[in-house]
C-alpha cells in the first residue's frame, strides 16, 4: 500500500494487564489517516491505556502499533518524531513560564532556536495564551495548563495527534478556537484522535468514532455508521449499558412540611 493510504495509527491485538486487572483485552483500531476520529467510553472503559500504548508511553503485553506503517515498538524514535501527545493527568514543568515550556519541547524535538521561537509566539496567541507567555506555568489554571500543554504537542508539527481529553477544564471560547485550530490541522492533511467523555462534542467535531467499554472495541467506523438513526449518545448507551433509574431516590422529589 502506498505511504499515503497507509492508516495514521493501526492498533492489532492490544493487551495490557495490571495486577489481575485486564485493563485493554485485544484491542483492534484502524484510524484512517486524515481523519479527526474520536474515542469514547466510560471511566475505566480502557481509553487512556490504549492511548498510552498507542504513542509509546505504556508498553503493551501482546499486540502491535503502526504508525503510518512503522512499528511504534521496533523504531520509537522515528514514529515518535510523527506524534503529538496530549497524555492524561499531563505532568509538566510548571516552574519554567508558558513560552519557555513550549520552546523546551520544541528544541527537544530537535527544532532550531529561530524555528521554535516563531512557533511558540503563534501557539501562544492562537491558544490565547500571548498575555500569559511570561507567567510560570504553576501559576495557570488548570484550562490554561491543557492550552499551554497542546501547544507543546503541536508545536513540532507532528504528522498524528493524540489528544486525551483536551477539552477537560477548557471554557468555551478556548474550547471553540481549540476546535478550529484542529479542524485546520486535519484539513491540511493531518490526523487528530481525541478521547472524550462528551458525546456531543465527539459527533459534532469528529468524522469517525469508537466505542471503548471493558478493555473492547464495541463499535468502530464513521460517525453516521455508529450512531445509525440515534444520536451518538443514545448508541453510546445502548452499547455500553449500565443505566440505571433514580427510584432509590425518592427522598429527593419529596417536599418537607
Amino acid at each position: 500500500m502506498p505511504a499515503d493510504q497507509l492508516p495514521a495509527l493501526d492498533l492489532r491485538g492490544l493487551w495490557r494487564r495490571f495486577g489481575q486487572k485486564v485493563a485493554v483485552a485485544g484491542i483492534d483500531l484502524v484510524v484512517p489517516s486524515g481523519s479527526f476520529y474520536g474515542l469514547v467510553g466510560p471511566n475505566g472503559a480502557g481509553k487512556t491505556t490504549t492511548l498510552s500504548m498507542a504513542t509509546g508511553l505504556l508498553q503493551p503485553d501482546f499486540g502491535t502499533v503502526l504508525v503510518h506503517g512503522q512499528d511504534l515498538w521496533s523504531h520509537p524514535l522515528e514514529v515518535k518524531r510523527m506524534l503529538g501527545v496530549l497524555p492524561d493527568g499531563v505532568r509538566l514543568f510548571d516552574r519554567l513560564t508558558g513560552e519557555q515550556l513550549i520552546t523546551y519541547a520544541g528544541l527537544l524535538h530537535g527544532l532550531d532556536r529561530e524555528t521554535v521561537a516563531t512557533r511558540a509566539h503563534d501557539l501562544l496567541v492562537a491558544l490565547d495564551l500571548d498575555k500569559d507567555a511570561q507567567t510560570l506555568v504553576v501559576e495557570y489554571s488548570a484550562g490554561m495548563t491543557k492550552k499551554v500543554a497542546l501547544a507543546c504537542a503541536m508545536v513540532h508539527a507532528p504528522r498524528l495527534l493524540v489528544l486525551d481529553e483536551p477539552f477537560e477544564a477548557v471554557d468555551p471560547v478556548s474550547a471553540a478556537n481549540i476546535r478550529d485550530i484542529l479542524a485546520s490541522y486535519v484539513a491540511s492533511g493531518g490526523t487528530v484522535i481525541v478521547s472524550s467523555h462528551v458525546m456531543d462534542l465527539v459527533q459534532r467535531m469528529c468524522d469517525h468514532v469508537a466505542v471503548i467499554a471493558g478493555g473492547h472495541v464495541l463499535a468502530a467506523g464513521t460517525v453516521d455508521d455508529v450512531r445509525g438513526e440515534a444520536s451518538l449518545e443514545d448508541r453510546f448507551v445502548q452499547l455500553v449499558g449500565g443505566r440505571v433509574s433514580g427510584e432509590g431516590l425518592a427522598w429527593l422529589r419529596t417536599s418537607s412540611g
